[in-house]
């Protein structure tokens, strides 16, 4: 029995829509079968129609990829969307969902920045592959991107980017699991304050999403600032001392060093 047949209300419009196999629907999208198949795997793209052997897509599914890809465009990972998909199919608006998860992730570059540059990096090095387990790059066309815009820009434009690289994986290693019990600390700041206002267990309704969205922006937010400021003041007291005493005072201002013309 087809899915169609299985869901009688809705037979005309699933009978309506046209089908295609993995090649035809990853041609049309843009998307590649193997992406495709990955989608499947996470739950970001709902399970084809089987006919036997056969796999068959429909244009929901096509509406679904084009869903996708413009949510990772817009910086959004494959564990947000699969969840946005799972909360959808549970009947919550999506509208909803999408503003809270931006207020969770905070600004996004928008679609005209320029593309990412490419580390001068070995793929298959150790330094890549621990960038990689550590969310910090990502390999595309056996090459390595940095997946922060800032730390790309500075590393990219370094003719020594493999020194930025290991200091980047210094920090990492010395960090250890200080940044999860922060970020958990911070989260749970905001969990109570969610708590105190609407309830334990609160699902935001289209017409009251502004308000969650602007309390969890705001809490994200003053916790990065909080963290920035903090590492800044001790960035400038430790940085005095590792840097020649004639270089002191602009590291105390927090400026760059000027080179000669």
């Amino acid at each position: 029995m087809s899915s169609c047949e299985e869901a009688a209300p809705v037979a005309v419009w699933c009978a309506a829509l046209a089908e295609y196999r993995l090649d035809d629907l990853a041609r049309i999208s843009g998307v590649s079968s193997r992406n495709i198949r990955a989608y499947r795997e996470r739950g970001l793209l709902d399970p084809p129609r089987r006919q036997g052997r056969s796999a068959f897509y429909d244009d929901y599914h096509l509406s679904q990829l084009n869903t996708i890809n413009q949510l990772l465009r817009k910086g959004f990972n494959s564990a947000h969307i699969a969840e946005f998909f799972a909360r959808m199919r549970e009947g919550h608006d999506l509208a909803a969902i999408l503003g809270v998860q931006q207020a969770i992730l905070g600004s996004k570059a928008d679609d005209s920045v320029a593309e990412a540059v490419a580390l001068d990096l070995d793929p298959e090095s150790d330094e890549a592959q621990r960038l990689v387990s550590c969310g910090l790059a990502e390999l595309a066309e056996n090459s390595v991107f940095l997946v922060h815009p800032g730390m790309a820009e500075i590393v990219t434009r370094s003719t020594d980017q493999l020194s930025y690289v290991q200091m980047i994986l210094r920090v990492v290693d010395s960090t250890g699991g200080t940044i999860d019990d922060l970020a958990a600390t911070l989260a749970g700041s905001l969990e109570d304050a969610l708590a105190a206002r609407y309830g334990s267990g609160y699902v935001p309704k289209s017409d009251e999403s502004g308000e969650v969205t602007g309390l969890i922006a705001d809490y994200r937010d003053l916790g990065i600032a909080v963290v920035t400021h903090l590492l800044d003041k001790g960035l400038r007291r430790e940085m005095v001392s590792a840097v020649p005493d004639d270089a002191t005072g602009v590291v105390a201002r927090g400026n760059r060093v000027p080179t000669n013309s």
